[in-house]
């Protein structure tokens, strides 16, 4: 007879448990995104329960601890993702035993989530708050591919192992904590990470890895929309497949442009936080996330 669900402990998951995750993840309709589980379950914190069954997992959910307590400007944040319950083990309460797990391992530090209409319900009873949206854009870039320096005098190039202690700085001012783990993996995880200076200044970085069905562009962080648009093109115009970006709702100007060039915006998704007023940093020069899943 299968252990109960309510009775089978939660666990710490490890890259052993990668092809579980993503059975889970195509179970539930997203895409076998096997390389983006193996940053979250390297770079973060996988849980799980085991299926009753015996084979693969009931429910899965990711942390992603930013930031060095204590350390100067920065300050410390959670970010949950990956938050995915088999469709025969659902209405079970799965989802908020991970929850209520994730909520005591993050131990009263800010936490911050993209909400599904699915969860959005279970989070706000868990006392998060909508602080934002994030639109979904997918399509191919029809704008001519950049050449040169452009009229705003920004020059995008691949970035280098010189780049990268930059890049991680950059993007510490830029997000409001030091996400170091993370960001120092994108050399081997992006099929494309590229800078935009502005002289010998880096202003902005973005990459681009690779989806089931598409490329998708992220992270951005760029000084504004000129940046963010030259980076953009430079990482559009080097792949032949779809794109797809999540750009934060308040960059209009971005999202117009990206419209206008053929792209077209498919969903929209609540940004929510709990234990804090809002996100840290400059959302200003925050246009998109590595995955919604790290925030």
């Amino acid at each position: 007879m299968p252990t109960p669900l309510a009775e089978l402990p939660i666990r710490p998951l490890t890259v052993h448990d990668l092809s579980s995750c993503v059975a889970v993840a195509v179970d539930r309709g997203w895409p076998p995104d096997e390389r983006k589980w193996r940053l979250l379950l390297t770079a973060g914190n996988g849980y799980g329960i085991d299926d009753p069954s015996g084979t693969g997992l009931a429910g899965v959910c990711v942390l992603t601890r930013y930031g060095t307590p204590g350390a100067g400007h920065t300050r410390e944040l959670s970010a949950i993702g990956m938050l995915l319950v088999a469709a025969r083990h659902e209405r079970q309460g799965i989802g908020q035993r991970l929850m209520h797990h994730v909520l005591r391992e993050a131990d009263g530090a800010p936490l911050a989530l993209y909400a599904t209409r699915f969860g959005q319900a279970l989070y706000e009873r868990l006392g998060f708050t909508t602080v934002g949206q994030n639109i979904t854009v997918k399509g191919r870039l029809r704008a001519p591919a950049p050449t040169g320096c452009s009229p705003e005098g920004i020059t995008v190039r691949t970035a280098t192992a010189e780049d990268l202690s930059t890049v991680v700085r950059l993007d510490a001012d830029v997000f409001g904590v030091d996400r170091t783990l993370m960001i120092t993996r994108l050399p081997a995880f992006a099929d494309q990470l590229r800078v935009a200076l502005d002289g010998s200044t880096v202003i902005g970085y973005g990459a681009t890895w690779s989806s089931a069905s598409s490329d998708v562009i992220g992270p951005l962080i760029a000084r504004d929309t000129a940046t963010a648009k030259a980076l953009f093109g430079a990482l559009a115009h080097a792949t032949r497949r779809p794109l797809r970006t999540d750009i934060d709702a308040r960059h209009e100007d971005l999202l117009s442009w990206l419209k206008e060039q053929g792209m077209d915006a498919v969903l929209t998704t609540p940004v929510m936080v709990r234990d804090t007023q809002n996100l840290p940093g400059d959302p200003e020069r925050r246009f998109a996330p590595l995955t919604m899943a790290t925030c």
